[in-house]
């Protein structure tokens, strides 16, 4: 996936159970699309809580976090209400999304974290505006993908 291509549409569940299509979550906006390896572990409550941090931020650039892993939709909705992320959490059990998105992991590795961390801007017109691939930095994902937002901001200006 590089920057310009097509956003693949999908539907997926998120913490609650409730079916949710990207082409609906971008409704006029962004969508901030992170995909992390697995709900409640070091890392992945790291990035995610970044992102709820920012939460506002985002939302001043018309953009929502949505996240992505292969944690099934009762682990999504604790990982959720543990740390008050107040925004979707979808399930992709079987990494078909994942993969779409060249965010699913082979080898020996996709066994114990099947999802690879990435993050994608999705603009309104459901293109990939930005990108961001670290398996280590996991603030570098929420804060690329703002400093990608005010960049179209100003091109748009």
């Amino acid at each position: 996936m590089n920057v310009a291509d097509p956003a693949p549409d999908f539907e997926l569940s998120d913490q609650y159970g409730t079916p949710r299509r990207l082409s609906a979550l971008l409704d006029g906006g962004y969508v901030v699309l992170f995909f992390y390896p697995a709900a409640m572990t070091p890392g992945c409550t790291a990035e995610s809580c970044h992102f709820r941090d920012l939460t506002k931020e985002l939302a001043e650039f018309g953009a929502r976090p949505v996240g992505i892993s292969a944690d099934p939709v009762d682990k999504q909705r604790t990982f959720a209400e543990t740390h008050s992320l107040d925004f979707p959490l979808l399930s992709d059990p079987d990494g078909a999304v994942a993969k779409r998105y060249d965010a699913r992991r082979t080898g020996l590795l996709a066994n114990l974290a099947p999802t690879r961390r990435r993050t994608f801007v999705i603009g309104p017109e459901q293109r990939i505006v930005h990108q961001v691939s670290s398996e280590v930095r996991m603030q570098a994902h929420a804060d690329q993908a703002l400093k990608a937002l005010r960049n179209q901001r100003d091109q748009d200006a």
